[in-house]
């Protein structure tokens, strides 16, 4: 009998917290969820008690931007137990609270914006795999000081990462401290501050935004801030959602590369963001990444078939990796 979509979404939990956070029987693990993700909560949740873990679920009111941080009480529970788990509407990842949790050895994975579909079909991958990639791109990006990355809509951005490590997004956190998102599936570094300068042009989706179909955001970037957004409806709605955060919203924060094979373009970029022959940008917050700005804000932006050069040698031409 074929599984029914309940069971199925259990199966993906059950992926989430024995195989990415390697739950053991006794320790203790906090959900925070909210009303739009409910459902994916208590899965979870299900799945810990399952696992003989001490499981709490605790539901937040939604947050108004990525980066907001949790209420007062929540955020010092995160720091009292083994392991989180948090899928909610809005991003948590750049958050203080997530942070602080995560230097107390807390083992945490977070699942913004994450739907019962792209649960399902993204928990069910080789994610030992994807490690693989994900550690081999971010050394790359360890050992590089300037990666320049091209494509055929306009992009064509120097990124300066001198004295910036790369970081992988594995989806394995087994040990103290370990964080990453679920779907995981990237590599990434925080720009050095004020340095990068060129033009991005965002053409598969923008966080806030969705899915670009038929238009693209160009954003040109000068010492290390966007100082022009253009490109219509969508180049709007993205200015509007950063323009009340301050100048440091406009910050060149992430340059990430995707790295999992079942991860397609949905609007939704938790998912986008991981999809191989996609580049992705973000501006604001980089503080969770080896930066030094904070602020409430972190909105990435996907790059289909780009080019990138680490260093003066191309590491993936239009979209195809040259190294694997």
């Amino acid at each position: 009998m074929a599984e029914s979509f309940n069971e199925k979404l259990l199966s993906a939990a059950r992926i989430a917290v024995n195989d990415c956070m390697a739950v053991k029987a006794g320790e203790s693990v906090l959900v925070i969820t909210d009303e739009p993700a409910r459902s994916i909560g208590y899965a979870l949740w299900e799945a810990s008690q399952e696992a003989g873990a001490e499981a709490m679920i605790t539901e937040i009111t939604p947050r108004e931007s990525n980066g907001e941080e949790p209420p007062e009480a929540v955020a010092g529970l995160m720091k009292s137990v083994n392991v989180v788990l948090i899928p909610t509407s809005k991003s948590l990842s750049h958050t203080d609270s997530r942070r602080e949790a995560s230097k107390a050895g807390v083992r945490i994975a977070t699942l913004p914006g994450i739907t019962e579909d792209m649960m399902i079909r993204t928990l069910n991958a080789d994610f030992n795999q994807i490690a693989e990639k994900s550690n081999k791109l971010a050394d790359i990006l360890s050992a590089g000081t300037n990666v320049r990355v091209t494509s055929e809509k306009g992009t064509d951005i120097n990124l300066v990462l001198e004295s910036r490590d790369g970081h992988s997004d594995t989806g394995l956190n087994h040990n103290p401290g370990d964080f990453s998102n679920l779907p995981a599936g990237e590599a990434y570094a925080a720009p050095l501050e004020g340095k990068s300068s060129g033009t991005v042009v965002m053409d598969g989706s923008m966080a806030g935004v969705g899915i670009l179909e038929g238009e693209v955001i160009r954003i040109k970037v000068e010492d290390g801030y966007a100082v022009d957004i253009s490109g219509g409806e969508a180049a709007e709605k993205l200015d509007s959602i950063m323009r009340p955060h301050g100048k440091e919203a406009y910050n060149l924060a992430e340059l990430g590369i995707g790295t999992h094979d079942k991860a397609l373009i949905t609007g939704n970029v938790l998912e986008d963001e991981k999809v191989i022959g996609t580049v992705h940008i973000a501006f604001g917050d980089n503080k969770s990444m080896g930066g030094v700005i904070r602020v409430a804000s972190h909105l990435d932006g996907v790059i289909m078939r780009p080019t990138v050069e680490v260093d003066g040698k191309v590491i993936m031409r239009a979209g195809e990796f040259l190294i694997f």
